[in-house]
């Protein structure tokens, strides 16, 4: 079990400097899709808005209201995800999932620099919170591709 000094190494200050500057937070005035994802046990929650065109994310917006970890990884994504392909955006999911579950690799750029998060794998409370961007932006991304408008 991690103790008091982990943790504190935990919210270090590249981690704490991006949660305090995460970029396209906000709304949309028109998203093609909008999806809002909250973790029962900690109660973040994430609403992303996003448009795509030929495949890709053409504009994004997210309201964060998560603990530090989470608004870190919101600022990872919210700096990367525009120019990236529904495909990229799970597979950044996927990765950060596996990074933080089975110390497996750091997502692929754009998202690399979610990397910043793995000290967070032992902190498994902190998990959900962390995902609940990319999972909100795989979601959304599927069905701004299934509307009328993509």
């Amino acid at each position: 079990m991690p103790g008091e000094s982990d943790l504190i190494k935990l919210y270090s200050t590249r981690i704490l400097a991006l949660a305090a500057d995460i970029p396209r937070l906000g709304r949309l005035d028109a998203p093609e899709a909008s999806v809002k994802r909250r973790s029962p046990l900690c109660g973040s929650t994430v609403t992303v808005d996003l448009c795509m065109k030929d495949g890709k994310v053409s504009d994004y917006a997210q309201d964060v209201k998560a603990c530090a970890l989470g608004q870190a990884s919101a600022s990872v994504v919210g700096g990367a995800i525009v120019g990236a392909t529904r495909a990229q955006i799970e597979a950044a999911r996927d990765s950060l999932k596996t990074m933080l579950k089975e110390d497996g690799p750091a997502p692929a750029a754009p998202f690399d620099g979610l990397e910043v998060l793995r000290p967070a794998r032992d902190y498994k409370n902190r998990h959900a919170s962390i995902l609940l961007t990319l999972e909100a932006a795989s979601e959304a991304a599927e069905k701004a591709e299934r509307s009328d408008c993509a």
